[in-house]
């Protein structure tokens, strides 16, 4: 069946449904990552937005419920050049297809993902209207333009959960799987061996603005026991546990339009250490005072190069996001301690005296590079000296 792919500016690509039919309509933006389709499907941060992979085959290890970052998919509609006809992995228990066409997202393919990149690299990510419905291009591109996007939008509301919970109070969801050959500490299990966790360490607190499933697989293989709680749990409820830290998570949407999170994060810094990822980063800076503002196109795939501005060591990072901290709205007492190589724009913060830092990439990975997995060692550390 044909399907289009319209953008708000006119520009419109024609190419063959997969997954479900209908229409969506949402930003359209594009992850460069080599794998991890399966993981950028079902990260709460792609809320509201239709996501074009640059790698050209995609779908060709198929889908397993352990890869999974959260219980479904998020995006809005999937974009690719070609869909791969088998799913060779022995890990695979569907088709991308009909996963897609079980959460009813729409797919196109047969597309030329090379020059919507660059269109988009060109003029700025935009709505987009990913269709199998509309007569004809032009019914398309009025659709897009009749769209939300994703500036203004609060879309944590619709990811975080109703209610608190304590993650994996078992420890067995958050073992790490492993290829090697049976024995060892390895431990049995469905769909393959894991090592085992260590003992818990810290008791944290985790605000879920639509958090990825691995990083709280990431903080409790690190020694965390974490209390996950929604969105708009007031910071005295979160304080009245007795936490040793507070985690921010990542999630979706303009942190400018999430007014309630800045509050309560401002009555907790100072009070406890603070550790934030991603939007949880952009949290805390407005937290501080300061200000974000819209990418021309986001920084989403695996091979963004950061460097720490103190060491001055580069790493490989994971992230997806489409807004970033303005510096010069900081106050003085924050630090700018990372930025992106690419265009110069803030990574990482820290407070010069209160136990709070964060960063704007993924060090939990999933996909990607765990160049930097070395911050949840440092959000122990720093709990550690609190103490």
């Amino acid at each position: 069946m044909r399907a289009i792919l319209a953008l708000e500016d006119g520009r419109t690509f024609t190419g063959e449904s997969f997954g479900a039919t209908g229409t969506s309509v949402g930003e359209v933006c594009f992850n460069t990552s080599l794998s991890g389709y399966q993981e950028v499907l079902t990260d709460p941060s792609y809320r509201g937005q239709v996501v074009a992979m640059t790698c050209p085959q995609i779908g060709n290890y198929g889908i397993n419920a352990l890869d999974n970052e959260s219980d479904q998919p998020h995006v809005r509609g999937f974009v690719i050049e070609e869909l791969s006809p088998v799913a060779s992995s022995w890990r695979s228990e569907e088709t991308l297809e009909a996963y897609l066409s079980r959460w009813n997202v729409c797919g196109i393919q047969g597309i030329d993902t090379r020059a919507l990149t660059r269109h988009l690299r060109d003029k700025g990510a935009m709505k987009g209207c990913l269709t199998t419905l509309a007569k004809n291009t032009e019914e398309a591109v009025l659709w897009a333009r009749q769209g939300t996007g994703v500036v203004g939008q609060d879309f944590v509301k619709e990811v975080t959960p109703e209610a608190a919970y304590d993650w994996d109070p078992q420890s067995e969801l958050s073992r790490e799987w492993s290829i090697a050959t049976p024995g060892g500490d390895l431990v049995a299990g469905v769909g393959g061996r894991f090592k085992p966790l260590p003992p818990v360490r810290h008791r944290v607190v985790a605000y879920d603005f639509g958090m990825k499933r691995n990083i709280l697989r990431r903080l409790r293989q690190e020694g965390f026991a974490v209390r996950v709680v929604p969105a708009g749990t007031p910071a005295e409820d979160v304080l009245a546990l007795k936490p040793d830290g507070v985690f921010l998570s990542n999630g979706p949407g303009d942190p400018a339009a999430l007014g309630y999170v800045h509050e309560n994060i401002r009555r907790i810094v100072g009070r406890v250490p603070v550790f934030g990822i991603c939007l949880g980063h952009q949290m805390l800076a407005y937290a501080f005072g300061g200000k974000t503002f819209k990418l021309k196109f986001g920084h989403r795939g695996g091979n963004q190069p950061v460097q720490d501005l103190r060491t001055g060591k580069v790493t490989i990072t994971s992230q997806n996001h489409g807004f970033a901290v303005d510096p010069d709205s900081l106050p003085p007492e924050v630090e700018v301690t990372h930025i992106n190589l690419n265009d110069q724009t803030v990574e990482g913060l820290r407070h010069r005296s209160e136990p709070v830092f964060s960063v704007q990439y993924h060090p939990e990975a999933a996909p990607g590079p765990n160049d930097a997995s070395y911050f949840f060692d440092q959000f122990s550390e720093l709990i550690e000296g609190k103490r």
